[in-house]
């Protein structure tokens, strides 16, 4: 049972082989399986495409089907600082030496150290060297948003995790803390900090003190949650972080594998003043997905809810990074805390129950009722469960936390976008990963089963200059040129008008692609295509038929980079177009590697990682283009060039 001393009765059991339990394989570990370069697929939502239709979309070379990643993990070893330095602690990890020749360059790579610097996002958050995954603890804390990251500051690959820490003022410049917030010191983090999330406990004074609660790995790979507070809660900047005597305060329990059992929600306090968490977890004899409810009154001594799921789906597998907040029903952009119940006026709230799942790396979430009697969700619409319905994003994007912020009343998204071409290229350029632009989140209240994401509103703070206009129409087979668009850091914002049905009917059932080429070459070697596509589906049932129109946002690959050992897949999905819309939208922000395409105002969201080797920098260039065989109108275009935002150091403690 956890609680209060249940850490020291363990620690002596678990320093023992654990019989019965099997031991966890190198390639089965958390960090590691969460990198999302095993067995991704691009997703056509929720559609089962008819014989024609397959035909038709095969004829018109549209990639909508599954998309295999490569395999890119091979035997550890160890990269060297990388010259912009590196987040220091004194804690030293175990490692391995490696040769000068193992590291810088491998022959047959198309960059050089040149080229790796130009790959560098310069307005996304990432930290200065070595390998970053999942985002950790939001939250925002006495004028400061903070951010935690999953951290190898070793190596450019997954490893011995640590924490890392970063702090903003705007969630847009980021300064880099150090020393590092956590590293792997007890017995029950061991193996690695692993991932976990922020709770505000309140205080006197209507002030509050954040809770952070992480899963650790022992040495053993046993998963345990541990829980963390600031050392010094005056200090604005919570450089420093005490692991509390009573850890670990939640163990596997005895249904669960024990490396089935990780990544703690936000917890949210009830009516009794009980607070509530969710632990992903795994039923290995049928697949089945879960999250765990465990609770407790003073965040040191937790219970198991016994036979009380959150949710659970059956063959979905683990379930890790489960988030659950509560959304206003009316569509608003007001955000609600993680404890509400009801909006402030008293309207109709919705929770979203989000899970990352380790088989695919994919992050799923769910719509539905929470009820805070049974402590059970339950889906508006079981056709889009997890694992069926919808997904935060598309392309690569996993392991995402989200956070109330209180400032601004919203709610904001974060995501880790892995990389997408080998490991060795890691180690050559000395970093991997980065983490999504922040997005705010609401409900859709025009679909009505669906989440809107949007850029929060600060990346206007970096516009430093635009292109627009208005009314462009594009003939069959354009390839127009955005004169003065050149560079690889850009906000672009566009509008066409709707095709009409009898466009697409007269095309074959078919119209598209069209859109634009972001990170092109001059010459069209090298660009990355991000399009719309239309075609029409036959429908039939007993009585009738009819014909249905369905609209596909693509970040098309294939000829982003001439590099032959990369991602040139094509990642699509489904936006849905309501009748009375009469455009089609997109907003696509580039940040050298990074492709970020929202479709109809956040409908659905698309994320690319792509490695150009001659379309970088000023070198870089936008083109707008159409191979529907009839005409496309541009209603509008904005494109706004982004502003670097120079991330730098900041050690509190050297002051």
């Amino acid at each position: 049972m956890a609680g209060q001393g249940a850490g020291h009765a363990l620690k002596q059991s678990f320093q023992q082989p654990l019989i019965g339990f099997p031991q966890i394989r190198e390639d089965d570990k958390h960090g590691l399986q969460a990198s999302g370069l095993h067995g991704c697929r691009v997703l056509v939502h929720h559609v089962l495409l008819a014989p024609m239709l397959l035909a038709l979309l095969c004829s018109a070379a549209i990639l909508m089907a599954t998309v295999l990643n490569q395999g890119l993990w091979h035997s550890p070893f160890v990269v060297k600082s990388y010259e912009q330095g590196s987040l220091q602690s004194s804690y030293t990890p175990k490692s391995k030496e490696a040769s000068e020749a193992e590291l810088w360059p491998r022959e047959d790579s198309p960059w050089n150290a040149s080229a790796f610097a130009s790959l560098r996002t310069n307005f996304h958050f990432q930290p200065p060297n070595n390998w970053m995954n999942d985002p950790d603890a939001p939250l925002y804390y006495n004028g400061w948003y903070h951010l935690f990251y999953q951290y190898n500051p070793s190596e450019a690959y997954w490893g011995l995790i640590s924490w890392g820490h970063a702090v903003s003022k705007d969630l847009i410049h980021w300064l880099y803390v150090q020393p590092l917030a956590m590293v792997p010191d007890h017995w029950y983090d061991e193996n690695g900090v692993w991932t976990g999330s922020a709770t505000m406990l309140p205080r006197e004074n209507n002030s509050v003190i954040p809770a952070i609660m992480y899963t650790g790995s022992t040495n053993e790979s046993v998963q345990v949650q541990n829980v963390v507070f600031p050392k010094n809660s005056s200090d604005d900047l919570l450089v420093e972080w005490t692991k509390i005597a009573e850890n670990p305060v939640v163990t596997p329990p005895t249904f669960v594998n024990v490396t089935d059992f990780r990544d703690p929600t936000t917890a949210w306090r009830g009516k009794n003043g009980l607070w509530t968490i969710a632990i992903g977890s795994h039923f290995r004899p049928t697949h089945t997905g879960m999250a765990l409810l465990y609770q407790s009154m003073d965040f040191v001594s937790w219970e198991l809810l016994p036979d009380k799921f959150l949710h659970s789906v059956d063959g979905s597998g683990m379930w890790e990074c489960v988030d659950f907040y509560p959304i206003v029903a009316s569509g608003e952009w007001t955000g609600l805390d993680t404890s509400s119940v009801m909006s402030k006026e008293g309207g109709e709230v919705k929770h979203v129950l989000k899970a990352s799942m380790d088989d695919s790396k994919l992050d799923f979430y769910s719509i539905g009722k929470y009820d805070a009697e049974s402590f059970t969700f339950t889906p508006d619409d079981t056709d889009l469960d997890l694992t069926r319905g919808y997904r935060y994003d598309y392309g690569r994007f996993y392991a995402s936390k989200t956070f109330y912020d209180p400032l601004l009343q919203r709610r904001i998204l974060f995501g880790w976008i892995n990389e997408s071409d080998t490991r060795q290229d890691d180690v050559n350029k000395g970093w991997s990963g980065v983490q999504s632009m922040p997005r705010q989140v609401w409900f859709d209240n025009i679909t009505k089963d669906s989440l809107i994401q949007w850029p929060i509103e600060e990346i206007r703070s970096l516009y430093k200059r635009n292109i627009s206009f208005t009314d462009v129409t594009l003939e069959s087979g354009t390839r127009i040129k955005i004169e003065g668009a050149k560079g690889a850091q850009w906000d672009i914002v566009l509008s066409f008008a709707k095709p009409s049905v009898e466009c697409i009917l007269q095309e074959n059932y078919t119209f598209g692609p069209f859109g634009v080429y972001v990170l092109s070459s001059e010459d069209l070697q090298e660009y990355t295509g991000v399009y719309f596509y239309l075609i029409m589906e036959s429908i039939y049932n007993k009585s009738t038929s009819y014909l249905s129109q369905k609209t596909f946002i693509i970040n098309d690959l294939t000829r982003s980079s001439l590099a032959s050992h990369v991602d040139n897949g094509t990642h699509g999905a489904l936006v849905t177009i309501k009748e009375e819309e009469d455009e089609l939208t997109l907003r696509i922000i580039v940040d050298h590697s990074i492709i970020e395409t929202f479709a109809q105002g956040g409908r659905t969201v698309i994320t690319s990682r792509v490695y150009p080797t001659i379309a970088l920098d000023a070198s870089a260039n936008l083109y707008l283009f159409n191979d529907a065989h009839q005409e496309v109108i541009v209603r509008q275009f904005e494109a706004y060039e982004i502003s670097n935002t120079n991330m730098h150091y900041i050690n509190p403690l050297t002051r």
